[in-house]
């Protein structure tokens, strides 16, 4: 018998000024979880804050997550939390925020627990101690949605995408208000993410009737409202689409899995340290041209959006939105041809290591992500591998 399953957090409250939902949370200590200092800065923590305090509880916070959370840092929250002890874990911020507290989470109620089993996928049971809210402040990574988590091993370089249902939220909690202060070029990253989850669930071999529906929505939506936020970032019709596109692609990938768009981005997010969704953006269209013999689900989503080309339509997208074509291109971090085609076999051989390759709709080696990786610094096809 082959068992399959759809989850999804119990409750996703959605909606501008749903930071009030706090308020109605019932126990007696809360633990806020965030990354740098924007949540702070645009008084969406101390928002957060007031409104459990609104609902009698003591509150802390663990702050500090980095934008590629680190194995240290989470066994550092574990620790913090198991010292306040909450009854309540509310991640506030980017991914990287809401990653890094669902495994604080399992560090806080099993302080032994073993990285390497997190890895291996062996999870223990949570919720013994407490419950989870997470509330994004990009439209992107959907971890609010998630059996995922992305932690870092920095001393390796290398990202491990951790998955477990039981790290999915109790709540997901989405405020249009809070995206609308991002700035365009973590808008276009972060929408761009988006698109990635949502294409790779569709195209996934684990993708389902459930799953379909999803994905496909979510493609449509930020095809016509990432460019619209990346121009006028207060437009918060088209913010709340985004947002609620992002929770949707989550719901979808969460559970259908992904593909090698993600497997070799985390690989190469682990070596220079890119953005994760800017990645995604730049690989999209080399990998769809390698998976398009494979499948024929890319016509599917031609046809649905009535358009010639989807590869042709992403490009230009990315161009929209100020993404480059290829890695070479990226200024964020340096990526140059010596350093590149040093790390290549190692970062090749990991990238199709990586989980997400197992859902991928061809099968692939390390071989192959090698010419895709090359395709997408060069700006070469894919087609021919």
């Amino acid at each position: 018998m082959s068992l399959q399953w759809f989850r999804v957090p119990k409750d996703i409250v959605f909606g501008e000024g749903s930071l009030e939902y706090l308020s109605t949370l019932e126990g007696k200590k809360a633990t806020l979880v965030t990354g740098g200092s924007s949540m702070k800065r645009f008084g969406f923590l101390d928002e957060a804050k007031k409104q459990l305090e609104k609902a009698g509880m003591e509150v802390s916070i663990v702050d500090g997550v980095e934008p590629n959370p680190s194995i240290e840092t989470v066994i550092r929250g574990g620790k913090e939390m198991e010292e306040f002890g909450p009854d309540w874990i509310i991640a506030i911020g980017g991914g990287s925020a809401l990653d890094a507290a669902k495994i604080m989470w399992v560090y806080y109620e099993y302080p032994d627990t073993k990285f390497e089993d997190l890895v291996n996928g062996n999870f223990p049971k949570l919720r013994t101690k407490a419950k989870f809210v997470a509330i994004p402040s990009t439209s992107g990574t959907a971890s609010e949605i998630t059996a995922f988590s992305v932690i870092t091993d920095t001393k390796n370089h290398i990202k491990y995408p951790l998955v477990s249902y039981e790290i999915t939220p109790d709540i997901a909690l989405l405020d249009a208000n809070i995206p609308a202060k991002t700035p365009p070029h973590i808008t276009a990253n972060t929408g761009m993410d988006v698109m990635a989850h949502a294409i790779e669930a569709y195209v996934s071999t684990n993708a389902t009737s459930y799953t379909d529906p999803l994905a496909m929505e979510a493609i449509k939506l930020v095809f016509k409202h990432l460019p619209i936020v990346y121009k006028d970032g207060s437009n918060i019709k088209s913010r709340e689409c985004m947002h609620n596109a992002s929770t949707i692609a989550g719901m979808a990938f969460t559970n259908s899995s992904l593909g090698l768009v993600h497997s070799l981005a985390h690989k190469i997010g682990g070596e220079f340290g890119i953005t994760h969704g800017l990645a995604n953006a730049i690989l999209m269209p080399y990998i769809i041209e390698y998976n398009r013999k494979a499948t024929n689900k890319f016509d599917e989503i031609e046809k649905q959006l009535e358009i010639d080309d989807i590869v042709e339509e992403l490009k230009a997208l990315n161009k929209k939105v100020g993404i480059p074509t290829t890695l070479k291109e990226v200024t964020e971090v340096e990526i140059t041809e010596e350093k590149f085609n040093q790390v290549l076999d190692r970062m090749s051989k990991n990238a199709f290591e990586d989980p997400c390759t197992l859902t991928n709709p061809r099968k692939s080696s390390p071989e192959d992500v090698k010419e895709i990786y090359k395709a997408a610094f060069y700006g070469t096809t894919a087609k021919n591998i």
